[in-house]
């Protein structure tokens, strides 16, 4: 079962989804942003399905958290999105070459970045629902990212509210994700396994989470979070450029 991946690089990535589940369960999202160009790093296997499978596993926690502030209007049309984003992400997945991959994940995460400081708001109706989804598709089938374009859409909400929807959204979108990942054969048994033996550290995120909620700085913690993911993206695109070029 560990043939596939070694003590060492498991315990650097459940170390590093541990922060992720915990900066998604604090603001919303961040367990892919913060996850993804870093695991693609330590092991390019781990992106996207078994962070797809950590995102379901940390969103329905969450979910169940903060589901008496949930309020699902219109999100029918943004997982309506995901289905065709989705196969045109898994697209590039079945044919780019690992590099390739690993610039798009960095640039994907910077997009996210960008989109987060800026804070450009679009009105929530069917149309920009839909849109969303389709890029949340996108992001999400090639690097687990489909949080950023929902994220930025409803920011304006309360924060209960924003993390519930956001939630509510990465539970069937997942399933949605995941369901396209094994249509175009991109799902094998060792992402499961890999899923299997991180699970521990999102449930640790999660708990660890409930315990700082009102006691940290959300400003703060999406600040840093933003750092950290400019400097693993940056890390992962040189690293993904020089793979090119030797």
């Amino acid at each position: 079962m560990m043939s596939f991946i070694d003590p060492t690089t498991l315990i650097l990535a459940s170390i590093i989804v541990f922060f992720g589940a915990l900066t998604q369960s604090l603001i919303g999202f961040g367990l892919a942003v913060v996850a993804s160009p870093l695991l693609y790093i330590v092991n390019p296997q781990l992106v996207p399905v078994p962070i797809i499978v950590m995102g379901f596993a940390i969103s329905a926690m969450t979910l169940f958290r903060e589901r008496g502030h949930l309020q699902f209007n219109g999100l029918q049309y943004a997982l309506l999105g995901r289905i065709p984003g989705g196969f045109l992400g898994a697209g590039l997945l079945l044919f780019a070459p690992q590099a390739i991959l690993g610039l798009v994940i960095a640039a994907i995460v910077f997009i996210a970045v960008i989109l987060s400081i800026f804070r450009f708001s679009a009105p929530i109706n069917r149309l920009s629902l839909f849109i969303a989804g389709v890029f949340s598709g996108i992001f999400g089938n090639i690097a687990a990212i489909g949080g950023p374009p929902m994220a930025i859409l409803l920011a304006g909400q309360d924060p209960s509210q924003f993390r519930a929807a956001l939630s509510a959204f990465f539970v069937f979108s997942s399933l949605i994700a995941l369901a396209i990942l094994a249509i175009v054969g991109l799902v094998e048994v060792k992402h499961l396994w890999l899923s299997l033996l991180l699970l521990p550290s999102v449930v640790a995120g999660y708990l660890v989470s409930g315990k700082l909620i009102g006691r940290v700085d959300k400003d703060k913690t999406r600040i840093a979070t933003l750092v950290l993911c400019s400097i693993s993206a940056t890390v992962l695109a040189i690293m993904s450029t020089n793979t090119l070029m030797s």
